[in-house]
Parts: structure tokens; sequence; C-alpha cells
């Protein structure tokens, strides 16, 4: 730790540089957790180094990433609870990267805070640390950025970047999806990171209980169940690409399923979803009934229990699930791709 380093002028200012310093040595215990044979630096430098392996890749092509946690992290405030809104902010970089397979190298994050109170700041990056395990991507850099006056001492925000690579004649390409190819759904962990704006104004999160257990949640509090991490499908999706043909992905994030599962079809096809097939989480219901909010717009914003859709061949629908349960993932059909000027049907 730099000893010498410091200035009192700043530190009247509102700004503890030393802070920074006992921030980054408690968080390289998290980030040693994240090290793959590709880096090729220390944290404490000016740039992340990372050696690229291209092992049975002919054509590699970079893909990135970047993407924050958003309003979730109110709930994180409320709570005091910091070590999982990192698993988060990998997710939402990882999970879209994959979408066009490619497999995520590394991963920088951004932390924006009002004081820098060096033991927060590390439980924030061990979460970081353990989305990067789960992705199997290296937590090569980062930045913490202390901001009196911008930000209240005890909020802050979180943002990451993450960059992968595919070979060029394996991007995943949906140009030969067609009529009769099977939707098949990945479930999510619960809300992810996305609709936070409209979830905290439905149970007035800042106001109202949301620490006691709710029956409705099976005995979980709102806030728990709020909080729960997004769930990262890399692995699982690395695997079905291996033995599955995949001809498109779709990350259902904000915008939920009308948004994003267009994303991934071309036009002139369109996803027809059968409703009672969605296994929908019973926070959503919860969220819906308080709320009275209709279901199409649930449909339209959140993810309503599937976090990720795979489009796959008919022929290979039944062993793409299997592949999937095999690497920890509940995989089940919801629905199919038909000919169609609207992009998806949800009946």
């Amino acid at each position: 730790m730099n000893t010498e380093s410091r200035s009192e002028a700043y530190a009247q200012a509102g700004v503890d540089i030393t802070a920074g310093y006992k921030a980054v040595e408690l968080m390289k215990q998290h980030i040693a957790r994240t090290m793959t044979a590709g880096v090729c630096s220390d944290v404490g430098g000016f740039g992340g180094l990372f050696e690229l392996d291209l092992t049975g890749i002919t054509k590699p092509v970079l893909v990135s990433g970047t993407d924050g946690v958003g309003t979730k992290l109110k709930l994180a405030f409320l709570l005091d609870k910091h070590d999982t809104v990192g698993i988060d902010c990998v997710a939402m970089c990882v999970n879209d990267i994959i979408c066009v397979g490619a497999k995520p190298l590394f991963f920088l994050d951004y932390i924006a805070c009002g004081k820098n109170v060096p033991e927060r700041i590390a439980e924030i990056v061990k979460g970081v640390a353990e989305g990067c395990v789960q992705s199997g991507a290296a937590l090569i850099g980062g930045e913490t950025a202390e901001m009196p006056g911008f930000y209240p001492e005890d909020e802050y925000d979180l943002a990451g970047y993450s960059t992968g690579v595919v070979d060029k004649e394996k991007i995943i390409d949906n140009k030969t999806m067609k009529p009769g190819d099977i939707v098949v759904a990945l479930p999510s962990s619960g809300v992810h990171s996305n609709g936070f704006s409209l979830v905290r104004k439905v149970f007035d999160v800042e106001r109202s209980d949301i620490k006691s257990p709710c029956a409705e949640l099976g005995g979980k509090s709102i806030g728990e169940t709020l909080l729960t991490p997004t769930k990262i499908y890399v692995k699982p999706v690395l695997a079905l690409l291996d033995q599955v043909t995949v001809k498109g992905i779709s990350h259902i994030t904000g915008g939920g399923f009308y948004e994003n599962i267009p994303r991934s079809i071309p036009d002139g096809l369109g996803a027809k979803i059968e409703k009672k097939a969605v296994r929908i989480l019973p926070i959503f219901d919860l969220l819906a009934k308080t709320g009275g909010i209709s279901e199409r717009d649930m449909f339209n914003t959140y993810n309503m229990g599937v976090g990720m859709s795979i489009v796959v061949p008919k022929e290979e629908a039944d062993k793409a699930v299997e592949v999937l349960k095999a690497n920890g993932e509940d995989a089940y059909i919801i629905g199919e791709i038909a000919s169609s000027g609207t992009k998806i049907q949800i009946s």
C-alpha cells in the first residue's frame, strides 16, 4: 500500500486518497479468484493487460459489452448489503456478449461514490469477482472515484465493461432461422437488474417494510427477493454451443419479452410464445397485483421468470434442453418460430 501519497487539502475537500489505497488492498483477495491464464498485469497499473490465446480460433472477433446495475442499487443501500450487486453488474455485460456466441475474457468495473469506505468498496468488488468467476472472466482492472457533493456519502453507482472473443465462423447468425424452430427458455433468478424504478414505486421500498417475511414469496422478504443477483448464463450456453445448432439468443432485460426476443429474429419471422408454458415467478405475480400492472406491461417490462431465450432447430430441441439441464439450467420449451409480420405473439 502506498504510504507516501496523501493530501491534506484534498482530504479537506472530502476526498481521502489513502482510503482508496486501503480499498485496493482489501479487494485483492477477491480479484485473485478471477485470475486466468491470459492475465499479464497486476492490480494498480494504468491498464489491464490480457494475452489472447487464439488456439482453435481461425478469425478472432472481439465482442464488447457494458452496463450498470441501475436503481436496484437503492435496495442495496436500504438493506446495507453490498456483496451481490457486483454479480448483477457482471451479468448484465457477459449475458449480452454470449448472445453472439462470444466467450468473456476479462472485465473492468467502475465505482463512483460519495465517500470511499474501503470495507464497503471491497464488498462490492467481492460480488464483481464472484460474477467473474461464474462467467470465466478475469477482473483485470477498475476504477473507484470518490465524488463528494455529487453522490450522498452512503450511496454509489456501479457499472462495468467486458470483452469476449468468438471465431468469426461461429458467430451466431439468425439467417438460417425458419418456421418451426423452437424457443427454449432459461429460468431467471428473479427480477434481475431491470425495471427497478417501477419496482421501487410499486412496493414503496423507501417507506414500507421490505425486510419482513412475505407469504407470497415463500417466507422470503420482498427486499431479499428483489436483491437476488442476476443469473449468469455463460458457461451453460458455451456448453450448448459445442453440441447443438443455435440460431438465436436473447438476453431478456429491460423491455421484457416484447423488446428482447425479437432482437434475435430476422424480418419476416416472429416468435409465438405459449403464455401458459412460461414459469412465472411469484415476485412478478406480487408485483402485478400490488401495482395493478397489466399483463401486457409486465411482459413488456420484466423477464417474468425467463432470463434468456434460445432458438434451436426443432429436431435438436430435446437435446438442447438435455444439455442445458446437464449444465445446471432447468431449461424448457416456451414456443416456436413462425412466418409472421408480428415479431412476437404471447398467447
